[in-house]
């Protein structure tokens, strides 16, 4: 059976741009229920909120901040999909030698791996309780080899990579499938530094959508 149908209710994390953003929109084009929308700033979903008459609810939501992701799972007491779309990336560029990486790795850290993990352990109970549903953390190529000009981002993503094998292994029993998504460069405001051809937030979108109706 079909994880993305009408009877679908989504959170999104990071849903305000770029990658978070597309899947927001191609949930709804695709006709599912409701789609719970977090984001550090609520106020960046009004227009989002506005434009889906009812169907997006916003969610204050930081990853690294529990309370937060403690107050979006009592308020979200639906989601049968959830995607961990939240992440940063800093640094780019800097050498190993560069005493500053350690902060920005820090960063990273706290929201691509921790914060990934304090949704996915608030929200398994919920997705249990509703009949298993799916889990999709947005990885990325840099999940699967280190990249120089990211290096501590590379290692944050790495790490979720670990974490979402970890994660199927898990919550298998209870009937929830996760999916890892690797892609590469992508035309988002993170991507901008990279000075190459990228694919679309949209097209990443319908990918990992397709992907998890196929199982």
């Amino acid at each position: 059976m079909s994880k993305v149908s009408s009877s679908t209710v989504a959170l999104v994390t990071g849903a305000n741009r770029g990658i978070g953003r597309a899947i927001v929109d191609a949930l709804l084009d695709r006709g599912v229920a409701k789609v719970y929308a977090g984001a550090r700033d609520p106020k960046a979903l009004d227009g989002l909120v506005a434009q889906a008459r009812g169907r997006v609810v916003a969610l204050e939501l930081d990853v690294t901040r529990p309370e937060q992701v403690a107050a979006a799972a009592q308020r979200a007491t639906d989601v049968t999909l959830l995607v961990n779309n939240a992440g940063v990336a800093t640094g780019f560029g800097a050498p190993i030698t560069d005493p500053a990486i350690l902060a920005d790795g820090r960063t990273e850290w706290a929201v691509n791996v921790e914060g990934t993990l304090r949704v996915t352990q608030a929200f398994a109970p919920i997705l249990a309780k509703n009949g298993g549903g799916a889990v999709v953390n947005i990885g990325s190529v840099a999940s699967l080899a280190n990249f120089p000009a990211f290096i501590t981002y590379s290692i944050s993503k790495a790490a979720l990579h670990s974490l979402t094998q970890a994660t199927r292994a898990t919550l298998a029993a209870q009937g929830t499938t996760v999916h890892g998504v690797y892609p590469g460069p992508v035309d988002t405001d993170m991507g901008k530094v990279l000075p190459i051809d990228k694919v679309s937030p949209r097209s990443v979108a319908d990918e990992i959508l397709d992907g998890v109706a196929q199982g």
